[in-house]
């Protein structure tokens, strides 16, 4: 039997892939990309796209496909197991990768691609490629002289390797506490449904413990309460134990750390500090920066961004931090004013801030997010978001037939087929939903298969490839409440998760670009790709949306209005504090990668407290670790480019207003839906973001919408 990794005739074959089945798969994609490489620096005929790039293009999409699935199963089926064949393999991948960006040959034909007439008759598409692939060949080394050029892939391999260790290692922290509780005082507060999954948890472990069903029984009732986000947040934000919540917050914060939970067996608590791992990844990337001749790496970041520069991203952010900081101000002095005199918290600390503010919630607005939850399962709000985007831009969302032999690497995971109004099939996607321990945590998108046009093999005909992504989040799962099994429930932040991430998927899947290279996210600058999904936020807060996802648990009527006004009154509730928290994160990570010594005397969390003190209302404990567990900067993409979230807010708050001054027949206007599909979602990368920003809205992007939505319209400059 083919080895499923290499079966490139269809969906990813998930269920039939084994750990044995990486080594070899790669081995062989690598060698076929060499042998494509090789041929085309061999050729003495002038490079054309059908001769030069395509070949290549084509093997290194079967190369990515593959490891693109060993990747996502080590994400959210990580084992032991399968942890040990990717990190062995994955220094492999990132230097055949480094090797290309540095190849002379390829990156002289490149520029005679580019200096050729007949490059004028190319696509647009196909003339983005090109200039992105010189740019990344300039990123990438192929300047460099041989030596300067070997150090440089053996920091991207270094790099590879370093920032998989973080991701395991805060993989591994996190899954390592558990807390199980067997006082029902102590649990006072917590919500019934969330009290059932720590009920359910601590019954596994005693059988799994006991290895027979009696020991459920041999105690009163316990509780097993973990750092995933579906049972920490709600202890956070319910719990009446002060101890309790601090308890977990110590553990939450100092996950990988030097005082941290320690790894056994040896029970040495370096085994997951993260603290290390940062030091080498600053470092390798500040040589990195310089060996290409820049000053920082921040730099080589913004050479793929809209954002030209470290001080225009500086200068963004103090602009909006000047902007929230009376608001955070005025936030913090009601909460606290609040926790003494209706709390009596005198001393308001970090692990009382979710508490409290709760509290404080349901005193000002009349409701807790464990009220609006109960109208959000998931059996609604998935149809529910499924037809706002079907009305918005004209197609239709349906899930597979359980016939139809789509492999999925767990029960939980769905499937479904999106078709555009013709009824042809445009794209396919999975949804991924609940927490589980061998899963790394938050909420992501990633492609599987990218739209692209591919030949018919021994027909000569052409036929375009459907794109496939995979939508993840980490939410609570059904829980089984009195011998019935009830649906999952998401709190209205976790939906507006969900749309988050649909969004991406949709920007994934509703493009018509052709060509691999800039087709979906693919060649979408960095600090735009929140655009779409940032933009899908925005309708959780629309009333003809919410009633068509919305359904009480129980009784089963839709969200009452008089709810939801609650819900819009409370929308800003703290939006001062939320906005000077991610301001915080941009800025650190900025400072970090363009001025900050990792060599130097001073240590990351002394960056990280001089940036509080210029910004910060609210200042955590001393023991608090955050960069430790500051995944998206040290594990993820997001390096140098944190700010993203913020800038890319901008752009979708105001593309929202278009929605809104066209809101005659209410914002899910077809017209305009169409509009931001065809100029956004459709051209993927294929033209600069400020060029497709422009063509939809009319204009260069203003950040009026993004104060007045965050309730700063007035705010002083």
């Amino acid at each position: 039997m083919i080895n499923p990794l290499l079966d490139f005739s269809g969906l990813p074959r998930f269920a039939d892939i084994r750990t044995e089945h990486i080594t070899p798969a790669i081995a062989q994609l690598l060698a076929a990309g060499r042998a494509a490489v090789g041929q085309a620096r061999s050729d003495d005929t002038a490079p054309t796209w059908r001769n030069f790039v395509q070949p290549m293009e084509d093997a290194n999409e079967r190369l990515s496909r593959a490891w693109g699935q060993v990747s996502h199963l080590n994400a959210v089926m990580n084992s032991p197991e399968l942890r040990e064949v990717y990190n062995a393999n994955l220094p492999l991948v990132t230097q055949y990768f480094a090797e290309l960006a540095q190849d002379q040959v390829l990156f002289e034909k490149f520029k005679q691609l580019r200096n050729d007439p007949e490059f004028d008759n190319l696509n647009r598409a196909r003339k983005k490629i090109i200039e992105n692939e010189l740019r990344d060949f300039r990123l990438g080394g192929a300047e460099l002289p041989p030596e300067k050029k070997e150090r440089f892939l053996r920091i991207q391999e270094e790099l590879s390797a370093l920032c998989a260790r973080f991701s395991d290692n805060l993989l591994d922290a996190t899954n390592s506490f558990a807390l199980i509780i067997d006082n029902a005082d102590e649990v006072a507060g917590i919500p019934d449904d969330v009290l059932q999954t720590a009920r359910e948890a601590a019954e596994k472990d005693d059988v799994a413990t006991a290895n027979g069903p009696s020991a459920v029984t041999s105690h009163g009732a316990r509780w097993k309460f973990t750092l995933h986000a579906p049972s920490y947040q709600p202890v956070m934000q319910y719990a009446d134990s002060r101890a309790l919540r601090e308890k977990m917050y110590r553990a939450y914060s100092t996950r990988a750390s030097e005082i941290g939970t320690p790894a056994p067996p040896s029970g040495n608590v370096t085994d997951w500090n993260n603290t290390p791992l940062i030091g080498k990844i600053l470092a390798l990337r500040k040589e990195e920066a310089q060996l290409l001749g820049f000053e920082c790496y921040a730099e080589v970041s913004l050479a793929t961004k809209m954002a030209a520069t470290p001080k225009q991203v500086l200068d963004f952010l103090g602009e909006l931090a000047t902007k929230a900081r009376p608001y955070a101000e005025c936030d913090l002095q009601e909460l606290r004013q609040f926790a003494t005199d209706k709390l009596g918290l005198e001393n308001l600390e970090s692990w009382d801030l979710a508490y409290a503010s709760e509290k404080l919630r349901l005193e000002r607005y009349a409701f807790s997010d464990q009220e609006v939850k109960q109208y959000f399962p998931e059996t609604k709000v998935l149809p529910g978001m499924f037809k706002l985007v079907e009305h918005l831009y004209g197609i239709t969302i349906v899930p597979a037939e359980e016939s139809a032999g789509i492999q999925l690497w767990h029960p939980d995971v769905k499937f479904f087929h999106i078709s555009d109004a013709k009824g042809k099939l445009i794209g396919q996607f999975y949804i991924d939903l609940y927490a589980r321990p061998s899963k790394r945590g938050g909420a992501w998108m990633d492609d599987a298969i990218s739209r692209r046009r591919i030949g018919v093999e021994g027909s000569g005909e052409q036929r375009v490839q459907i794109p496939v992504a995979h939508l993840t989040c980490n939410f609570a799962a059904p829980v089984n409440l009195n011998g019935q099994i009830r649906p999952a429930l998401f709190t209205h932040d976790e939906v507006i998760t969900l749309f988050h991430e649909f969004g991406h998927g949709l920007h994934h899947l509703l493009t018509q670009v052709e060509d691999l290279g800039v087709s979906g996210i693919n060649g979408v600058e960095w600090d735009a790709v929140e655009l779409p999904s940032q933009f899908m936020e925005n309708f959780c807060w629309e009333w003809n949306v919410l009633t068509d996802m919305t359904q009480h648990v129980d009784s089963g009527v839709p969200l009452p209005r008089e709810l939801f006004d609650k819900m819009l009154a409370a929308k800003n509730f703290q939006s001062g504090l939320q906005t000077l928290r991610q301001i915080e994160f941009s800025l650190f990570d900025m400072h970090l990668h363009s001025a900050f010594d990792p060599d130097g005397e001073k240590t990351v969390l002394q960056l990280l407290d001089e940036i509080r003190k210029q910004v910060a209302v609210i200042f955590p404990p001393e023991f608090n670790r955050f960069p430790n567990s500051f995944s998206h900067v040290f594990a993820g993409g997001y390096a140098a480019g944190y700010y993203s979230y913020k800038w890319a807010e901008v752009l979708s708050a105001d593309a929202y207003s278009l929605f809104e001054e066209s809101s005659a027949c209410g914002v899910v206007n077809t017209e305009t839906g169409a509009r931001f599909r065809d100029e956004i979602l459709a051209v993927g990368g294929s033209r600069p973001a400020l060029e497709s920003f422009i063509a939809f809205r009319g204009r260069e992007p203003k950040i009026d919408a993004l104060l007045r939505h965050n309730g700063m319209a007035g705010a002083e400059t």
